[in-house]
């Protein structure tokens, strides 16, 4: 018979083990584990203002973000005179099935689509207002039933855009010209209980299994009109009517606030910046306006959308990108072609998106492009998504200790191993002469187990050096204020320091020989007694402020700055590869200031 103590022991063990292994991995429940898994989806803006196309009577939406759903409000157009865009729809034409297939053409598993905006217009036949698509339509078209027959046909799962808050219809809802005129909390309550909490429960009662509700309140609730109570009302409803339906924290609570939110929604075409451990989303669009407008020219290309969606991915998010059709059902070409387009390379590539998340490396580590990861059957994949096929056809791969069983290219079915070299932390891989994809080719480095990390690391840049800068330093002592890029970023990030302080970078070099440091930063006195001394393997190196003075930031236009300009220091010989620290020590004496951009490492 085995000890009990032994056995205690080995559940421990096999505890940690576990516990090791989900490190920074993604934190998902039952209910939103499809969603982390499937990553990417359709969002569908279609309404009364799709016919109006960005225009009333000739004149151009009164707003220069020109987001034509918002068309009623903008240009102050009665409702009454609003329906009649119920006439320009060719509903011979409109099949939302069509829909559906080009989602299943862009590799998207979810649609969701806006079965109420702002306006209060709902697309399917409601028996709580006369507002809706069936009292306008002969013979009754329901456009929520019909999409939901095509998602089922073809395996998509169906989500709702429910406007909660805001309803320029109802008598009561809220239209923020009511900032002017007020409206009491009962008046509001009125149309809650008279058309959000019935409409609502009449979408998760007769278009099947629903899987998204997303709302749209872009502020907490405490800045609104909405109270908790009524929130927490609706929630319990959906819970109630469909408890594996998920919700979004646009429904006014936060995921702080309330833990059964399901996911976080981003601002409108928000990216990502940091890697979070729950579901969240960016709701993106491929041109501007989210519904259609007739003159849109801002169109997003497909290499920046996939950006967009590996982004999301290796930071844990999810991404939804937006079709705006005409009042025919037709998607215009430039999103259409996008979507192909993503398509075909998911079709290549789906393996480092679908069921993929964050790696435990700094996310800005490197400057070639993103990395997602995978663990499946105790194997571990890290997916190296390359927008920058370097030149010299070698990546850096700085801060991974194991070494991987297996590189290939993700796009060759036949997984032909690729040449690399490893020393302790750094990957060097040898790449083909030319990039198997336009957009972005993918990198497999396949482990038999998690790989072990060593963070706090600088990367190796695709030009060969390490940018040392106020955000990779692994100690910081003095002046720690960082200012983030501004006027139009013609000034660069900075570390603003005054007196003493002191800063450190590590840095691990695989290449012995003669390296090379400069400086950059930003001096406004002419007196130069505020100095600094850096210290890497065993060298030091001294510099005397030197005054930058200014510079024109745009010509012709007043756009006077401070210049941030280079200064060598000099240089330092590497022996052996290794883990280096650089050390960097300023003194800066009283009412002077420096504004330090950052250092650059590069061999001679």
């Amino acid at each position: 018979m085995i000890n009990k103590k032994i056995i205690r022991t080995l559940k421990v063990i096999i505890l940690l083990f576990l516990v090791a292994n989900k490190i920074n991995a993604q934190k998902a429940t039952e209910r939103s584990q499809w969603f982390v898994d499937d990553r990417f989806g359709m969002f569908i803006h279609f309404g009364l203002y799709s016919a109006a196309e960005g225009y009333w009577h000739g004149e151009k939406i009164r707003y220069d973000n020109n987001y034509a759903e918002w068309l009623q409000y903008r240009n102050r157009i009665d409702t009454k005179d609003y329906i009649s865009l119920i006439n320009r729809f060719q509903w011979d034409e409109l099949d939302p099935e069509q829909w559906v297939i080009l989602a299943k053409k862009a590799g998207m598993k979810y649609i969701t689509i806006t079965a109420k905006h702002h306006d209060g217009f709902a697309l399917w036949d409601s028996k709580v207002s006369d507002y809706s698509i069936g009292n306008y339509t002969s013979p009754k078209r329901d456009i929520i039933k019909e999409l939901a027959v095509a998602c089922k046909k073809h395996g998509i799962k169906l989500a709702f855009y429910y406007s909660h808050w805001v309803d320029w219809e109802h008598k009561y809802g809220w239209d923020h010209t009511k900032e002017l005129t007020g409206i009491t909390e009962l008046e509001y309550d009125k149309y809650w209980q008279e058309k959000v909490i019935p409409q609502v429960r009449e979408l998760l009662t007769n278009y099947g299994e629903i899987s998204i509700m997303w709302f749209d309140m872009w502020i907490h609730h405490s800045r609104t009109i909405i109270t908790k109570k009524q929130l927490i009302q609706l929630k319990n409803m959906i819970r109630e009517l469909q408890p594996n339906c998920l919700i979004n924290s646009r429904l006014g609570l936060s995921i702080e606030e309330d833990s059964d939110i399901d996911f976080r929604t981003l601002g409108d075409n928000q990216l990502g910046k940091e890697k979070l451990d729950y579901p969240w989303q960016t709701a993106g669009t491929v041109a501007h306006s989210w519904g259609y407008h007739a003159t849109e020219n801002q169109w997003k290309s497909t290499t920046s959308l996939l950006k967009s969606l590996i982004n999301n991915v290796s930071l844990n998010g999810n991404f939804m990108l937006n079709i705006g059709p005409r009042a025919n059902g037709e998607v215009p070409y430039e999103i259409t072609d996008r979507l192909e387009n993503i398509g075909k390379w998911l079709e290549i590539n789906g393996e480092s998106i679908y069921k993929s998340e964050a790696f435990d490396l700094r996310t800005d580590l490197h400057d070639w492009g993103k990395i997602t990861s995978k663990t499946e059957n105790g194997k571990t994949k890290l997916y190296l998504h390359v927008f920058n096929w370097p030149l010299d056809h070698q990546i850096r791969v700085t801060g991974i200790k194991s070494t991987p069983s297996k590189i290939y290219l993700l796009s060759d079915k036949l997984e032909t191993s690729i040449k690399y070299d490893q020393k302790e932390v750094a990957t060097r891989i040898y790449l083909p002469f030319k990039a198997p994809d336009p957009y972005a080719s993918v990198i497999v480095m396949e482990f038999n187990h998690k790989p072990k990390i060593e963070k706090g690391l600088v990367g190796e840049s695709i030009a060969g050096g390490y940018a040392l800068t106020p955000k990779n330093t692994i100690k910081s002592e003095g002046s720690t204020t960082i200012l983030s890029p501004s006027k139009f970023g013609s000034i660069p990030e900075r570390l603003i320091i005054e007196g003493n302080s002191a800063y450190e970078w590590r840095v691990y070099i695989d290449q012995p020989g003669t390296y090379f440091l400069d400086i950059s930063y930003s001096f406004q006195d002419k007196e130069n007694n505020s100095s600094m001394t850096l210290e890497m393997a065993g060298t030091k190196l001294k510099h005397n402020f030197k005054g930058t003075g200014k510079t024109v930031g745009e010509p012709k236009s007043a756009w006077i700055i401070d210049s941030y300009n280079s200064h060598p220091l000099g240089e330092i010989k590497i022996d052996h590869p290794g883990f280096y620290d650089i050390k960097l020590d300023v003194n800066v004496i009283k009412n002077q200031t420096i504004k330090f951009n950052r250092l650059w490492l590069k061999k001679s």
